[in-house]
């Protein structure tokens, strides 16, 4: 019998009918419509199909679902908010594998304010997380442009980063513990944070970041801060990228650990947001080819002492002519006005047509050469592209999005012409010894380009540990790591 959507073959059938009596109607469906959005990645790059939607809503109805995956042989591609930039949460095309939503896992188990930890189950949104703490009086010290749909589990499972991560490192900084499902639907639960453990492997570490390949994260044991007080933010005009970096040394000597954030924004970054973003404004008069959002930030209330030292370091920048304007945000609305100026150039880019994106980073110390040098490289490979980096010079992590020539067709052009110019910024970033996947992760986009230019002892290293924690490969095959070759 031919199985189709509308008569499943008789095995699916009976897995399918075992998921519902383990789910529930809310836990489980198989209607094309439901299913429909989260069939596609946010970017529209990829499109699969799924045998099923499954949403548990505890970490026991995800073990049990786990088991009867593994003995079924299905598939299982995790989700969160949907929102990966690598195509890491969707299924392929073969309508095999179940996806396993984590959405309706969105309880903050505990937050223990004196202790400086919440609890959270995957499905928490970041900005829920965020509130949550801000009105316990402390901050969740990561945030990204879209805080609003991403999930912790999303996050922690590919180590996300965001704007922050200068002073306070990577999603894997903030994870004390964690709570995962594993192949055979067993639970690891190292959720009870401890400053001192040597009892062998930090199992936790080697789950984040590793897109749901080798275990499910369930929930997880997280660090929070107190929330700053003292504010200062400043938008800086720059004749050049290297001027920029050298900024960036004196403000980490001025400001010390008060420095949270140091972004560039080339000029046409900035002009694509301004058509883009109705209302929005320029922060200063003239125009700039480059700019730096610089964000401080100090847990005591002395914000007059705040801005003033990093006044003073900015009048010291202009009168050596490092930079050739700054204003500093006159409250918060201003600054965060700032901030929805960087965090909307990925969508005013989008809008301007078809686009390879790069997440990628080198030494903090080489990114302006790199950008010199590969910018023109690329536009010179290929005629009429524009190659436009913006992000985090901070921490060495520049998205390099090279957008296509003029009248290029979105999803033609990408399929075509795009892998091309994608291989070749891989190149060069491997040469410059840098990563091709600073935050977002492998996905299935950069699956390829991993395998050809990763170290092989490396990727060796990976496939056995992958053969040994998922040795039937069910858990998001066709991420981050091809199929291992079977003996």
């Amino acid at each position: 019998m031919t199985e189709t959507a509308a008569h499943p073959a008789p095995t699916t059938a009976a897995f399918l009918e075992r998921c519902a009596q383990l789910l529930g109607p809310r836990g489980l469906t198989t209607d094309p419509e439901r299913m429909d959005t989260w069939l596609t990645d946010w970017r529209g790059r990829y499109t699969g199909l799924a045998l099923a939607l499954a949403a548990p809503a505890s970490t026991t109805e995800v073990a049990a679902l786990v088991k009867l995956c593994a003995a079924h042989g299905v598939p299982i591609v995790p989700q969160g908010g949907n929102s990966g930039m690598a195509g890491g949460a969707t299924p392929d095309a073969s309508g095999t594998a179940l996806i396993l939503s984590l959405r309706r896992m969105n309880a903050i188990r505990n937050l223990d304010a004196d202790a400086g930890q919440v609890v959270c189950e995957a499905g928490v949104i970041l900005q829920h997380l965020h509130d949550a703490a801000e009105a316990a009086g402390l901050r969740f010290p990561l945030t990204l442009g879209g805080k609003g749909s991403a999930t912790i589990g999303g996050l922690i499972s590919t180590n996300a980063g965001g704007t922050q991560v200068l002073r306070h490192g990577t999603m894997r900084a903030q994870v004390l513990g964690l709570e995962a499902v594993l192949a055979n639907g067993d639970v690891l639960d190292t959720l009870t944070p401890l400053k001192k453990d040597n009892r062998g492997f930090d199992l936790k570490q080697l789950l984040i970041g590793s897109e749901g390949t080798l275990g499910i994260v369930t929930a997880a044991t997280l660090r929070l801060l107190p929330a700053p007080i003292g504010r200062a933010t400043a938008w800086v005009g720059l004749g050049g990228i290297v001027e920029a970096r050298t900024l960036l040394r004196q403000m980490e000597r001025a400001m010390g650990d008060a420095l949270e954030g140091f972004e560039v924004v080339p000029a046409h970054c900035l002009d694509s947001v301004l058509a883009h973003l109705p209302n929005a404004r320029a922060p200063l008069g003239d125009r700039h080819e480059w700019n730096a959002l610089i964000e401080c930030v100090s847990p005591v209330s002395d914000s007059t002492s705040l801005r003033e030292t990093l006044e003073s370091a900015l009048a010291a920048a202009l009168e050596d002519t490092l930079i050739a304007d700054a204003v500093i945000a006159a409250n918060d609305t201003q600054a965060e006005d700032f901030w929805n100026l960087r965090d909307s150039i990925s969508a005013a880019e989008r809008a301007l047509g078809p686009a390879m994106q790069h997440d990628i980073s080198v030494p903090v110390e080489a990114m302006p050469e790199f950008i010199l040098a590969a910018s023109p490289a690329i536009e010179s490979a290929f005629p009429g592209t524009r190659a436009v980096a913006f992000g985090h010079l901070g921490d060495g992590n520049v998205h390099f999005h090279i957008l296509a020539p003029q009248g290029a067709v979105r999803g033609v052009w990408e399929e075509a012409e795009g892998k091309a110019v994608s291989s070749r910024v891989y190149d060069l970033v491997t040469q410059w010894s840098g990563s091709i996947s600073a935050e977002h992760g492998i996905g299935q986009m950069k699956i390829d380009e991993l395998a050809r230019l990763h170290d092989p002892v490396a990727l060796a290293l990976m496939q056995r540990v992958k053969a040994a924690l998922d040795p039937d490969n069910l858990l998001n095959p066709g991420k981050l790591l091809h199929a291992a070759p079977q003996p």
